[in-house]
């Protein structure tokens, strides 16, 4: 159930785009405050236009309101292209457009590998990297001063 911010963010983003249903996720990227500060001002800077989850159950055409680390709504996005594979696929293009770090393969390879590491850690899996991965491409719909066009 959405807090209050949200479903008022929501309502402001539906009525400008003339949705006619309350179809969205919330999603906040990263797995601490700082982090989902830190990727949802990369989204909002219009760097960040991918991400990659294990376990995601997202669809092409899905929105989601972007948190920040304190749960302030700050934009909607839409999901617009969806590959699973071996986190070892990812190539330099995703990396580049995930938007984090120097941007480099390698970077972004260190950086998910720690991540995903730890996700296993909490949820009592033993991570490798072939672990199945969801790579999400995705645009800003709303707000409008953001937006992909």
């Amino acid at each position: 159930m959405p807090d209050e911010r949200t479903a008022a963010f929501w309502a402001r983003c539906r009525a400008a785009l003339g949705l006619d249903h309350d179809r969205y996720e919330t999603v906040g990227f990263g797995d601490s405050p700082g982090m989902r500060t830190e990727l949802a001002g990369l989204v909002v800077a219009g760097r960040k236009r991918a991400t990659a989850g294990i376990g995601d159950q997202v669809e092409v055409g899905d929105l989601s309101v972007v948190l920040d680390g304190g749960g302030e709504p700050l934009c909607v996005v839409r999901t617009d292209e969806l590959r699973a594979g071996p986190l070892n696929s990812v190539d330099a293009a995703f990396a580049w457009d995930e938007g984090e770090g120097d941007r480099s393969l390698g970077w972004w390879l260190d950086a998910h590998r720690a991540y995903f590491s730890r996700q296993a850690a909490r949820e009592g899996w033993a991570f490798r990297d072939d672990v199945e991965v969801c790579f999400e491409r995705f645009s800003v719909v709303w707000p409008p001063e953001i937006a992909d066009g």
